[in-house]
């Protein structure tokens, strides 16, 4: 009697699940094998679920990752230094009427490896420290403006430079 209770459970268990699987063996006996969940709560099934946010991957503070081709430091860097080199040289070639090379000559230099060593410093410090430049960004200042502005000020530098070579003197 207790062999036919025991076999009545496990019978009404196996047929009040979803999810079953037959299991062959050597013997060519057939086993059901069920899987039970043990809350029972389900997910509704007419609502799409929106996949989890992707975490930003961590950025390497490697000096040497920073400063790599396709790294975050080398073209703002440049594009930094060109901001500053542009408006400068535009605003000594307006007050002086000196060209680029002359500007260098008198004096320029040392405050030109100054401002590049300075910058340069300034921009790798926080990336260093794994701050990202994105994570900075903010409205009208965005990191992309930054960008866009820095590409700008090098093209603009190198046509001055161009066109001062070309004119054989200072722009204005």
């Amino acid at each position: 009697m207790a062999a036919s209770a025991s076999s009545a459970v496990y019978h009404s268990i196996l047929s009040n699940n979803v999810n079953r699987v037959q299991i062959q063996t050597r013997r060519n006996a057939s086993f059901k094998v069920c899987c039970m969940a043990e809350d029972n709560k389900q997910a509704p099934i007419s609502t799409p679920t929106s996949p989890p946010p992707r975490a930003a991957p961590k950025m390497s503070t490697k000096f040497t990752d920073l400063l790599a081709f396709s790294g975050p430091a080398p073209e703002r860097i440049n594009g930094r230094l060109a901001m500053i080199g542009f408006v400068t040289a535009m605003g000594v070639e307006l007050a002086k009427g000196t060209d680029v090379a002359a500007q260098l000559g008198d004096g320029g230099l040392p405050w030109f490896l100054y401002t590049c060593v300075l910058l340069s410093v300034a921009s790798i410090v926080p990336l260093a420290q794994g701050v990202s430049v994105e994570s900075k960004s903010d409205g009208i200042m965005s990191s992309t403006a930054e960008m866009w502005n820095g590409r700008a000020a090098m093209l603009g530098l190198v046509a001055l430079v161009l066109t001062e070579v070309a004119k054989g003197g200072a722009l204005i």
